[in-house]
């Protein structure tokens, strides 16, 4: 089968500690549940999740979903966003992990990304020189959420022309917003081979925005 790769790029920076992070694994949690039961998610989904912060991790590298195990996500009291080093070390991770199609094997499809932020890049000239690398890979997708009030939607519109925002970190709308994700997964999946790019379901509720 041909695998539909996946990533999660998610902030773990200091403004995330407490409830909100709390809200964000229980929110993937439950999009994970809502993947499996769709029986084309589980045939072709392959699922990375990077998380940044001071530091960036690769928590899960790219997995089929029937093995993902998702672990708990923590993070540190304080500290700093590296968005832009983590965009570049998801670029290395995207090209070495896409499969190229040949006479042996077939290609992956286009991959998508998922990136969420409650704040802004605390390395703003490596994100820039980040970003080109990003589009370059030619993903079917790419979804810059800013969530929260702190949330730097313009650093996002630099990265793609699909942003949403969220009003809040809470554990409503962090679910609403990952139930949104996996129709839009969904999506993807049923429409590979048939457009370059994935149409996106209309928001759940008043409190997420596609800007």
């Amino acid at each position: 089968m041909r695998r539909l790769p996946v990533y999660f790029l998610l902030d773990t920076s200091g403004s995330m500690y407490g409830e909100p992070i709390e809200a964000l694994n229980n929110a993937l949690s439950g999009m994970i549940n809502t993947l499996r039961s769709d029986p084309q998610a589980s045939e072709t989904l392959w699922i990375s999740i990077i998380t940044f912060d001071r530091e960036v991790k690769e928590l899960i590298p790219l997995t089929d979903l029937q093995s993902f195990q998702l672990p708990e996500i923590t993070c540190p009291q304080s500290g700093p966003t590296f968005t832009g080093k983590a965009l570049e070390f998801l670029a290395q991770k995207v090209t070495a992990d896409i499969r190229k199609g040949s006479a042996e094997q077939k290609g992956d499809w286009r991959p998508l990304l998922f990136l969420f932020t409650d704040g802004k890049p605390s390395d703003v000239q490596l994100y820039r020189e980040a970003v080109p690398k990003i589009k370059a890979i030619n993903f079917g997708t790419i979804v810059g959420c800013a969530a929260g009030h702190l949330a730097d939607d313009e650093k996002l519109k630099e990265l793609t022309d699909t942003v949403v925002h969220l009003q809040t970190t809470d554990s409503n709308t962090l679910k609403q917003f990952f139930m949104w994700v996996s129709d839009t997964i969904e999506q993807g999946n049923k429409s590979l081979g048939t457009t370059d790019t994935v149409s996106l379901p209309p928001p759940p509720s008043e409190d997420i925005i596609v800007i």
